[in-house]
């Protein structure tokens, strides 16, 4: 496993990590070039991220050649990676890790490539429903709610029904991209068709005038509810969609290294509490 560094900032930090395949990639993370201002990366290098933005962590690090794995909490950087040099972990162990990522967060380019490189075994028709969840995530995360919902109705029929606290936060997004766009009457339609059952229960409410009261300003980005706006609650709203739609087709809806992360987080804290700092 390689990683890439952007030398541009100071201190240097590490931008992605790629597997190394013996055939060459055109482009990194699923057909997005390598930003002009990041350090070339070699043929056979597949990018992919490690954003994991439901976990207070800042780094994971997985090094496949020394089979070894460290797993860096925010509040606790100062634990030396060295420490783990010595232990044994089955490799086949690490490819069900770094296979369960990336079959999660929909790397499908880059799953070919390590599945090639390694042998694991995949489903195939887990790559075609990726492609397929690829996609949504994509359109939710853009604020392309309509289409969210109409690929999920497709893909997964009955889900939205069942989910309708997910439901509610795709058509949210919807009434928000049409607030942005300064389509208030076309929005004002859309909450009086669409949001009116919610109205019936409490626990909608409060969120529905915080939806609403965006209505009231020329720059919603500037009032009190902008948050709502924000990139950060478009990913939640993506992310959320992504694990319902996992879990519905009967697949883990969190990754094996999510799973880690939250195992090894939990451990050292109740260590911590138990014998002090670990």
């Amino acid at each position: 496993m390689g990683r890439v560094r952007d030398r541009t900032r100071n201190p240097p930090r590490t931008r992605g990590a790629g597997f190394s395949c013996p055939k060459p990639a055109p482009n990194l993370k699923n057909g997005i070039p390598d930003p002009p201002h990041m350090g070339r990366v070699r043929d056979g290098f597949f990018e992919f991220g490690l954003k994991l933005p439901t976990l207070e962590v800042s780094a994971t690090f997985v090094s496949l050649g020394r089979k070894r794995i460290c797993l860096k909490q925010v509040a606790e950087m100062d634990a030396d990676p060295r420490q783990y040099e010595n232990i044994a972990i089955n490799e086949n162990d690490i490819h069900k890790i770094v296979r369960s990522y990336l079959v999660h967060n929909c790397f499908k380019d880059t799953l070919e490539s390590f599945v090639a490189c390694t042998g694991v075994k995949q489903p195939v028709d887990h790559l075609e429903d990726m492609e397929k969840r690829k996609r949504i995530f994509h359109f939710a995360l853009d604020g392309n709610a309509s289409k969210a919902i109409e690929l999920t109705e497709e893909f997964a029929p009955g889900l939205l029904e069942e989910n309708k606290d997910l439901h509610f936060d795709l058509l949210s997004l919807h009434f928000v991209e049409l607030v942005c766009s300064r389509k208030i009457d076309e929005a004002l339609g859309f909450a009086q068709s669409k949001f009116t059952p919610f109205g019936k229960e409490q626990k909608y409410v409060e969120k529905l005038e915080d939806f609403m009261a965006l209505l009231a300003y020329e720059e919603p980005e500037k009032s009190p509810m902008f948050h709502l706006l924000s990139s950060e609650h478009r990913q939640h709203v993506a992310d959320s969609l992504n694990r319902a739609i996992l879990a519905h087709t009967k697949l883990p809806s969190y990754s094996e290294m999510e799973r880690l992360i939250q195992q090894t987080t939990v451990v050292r804290q109740c260590l911590s509490q138990e014998f002090g700092k670990v």
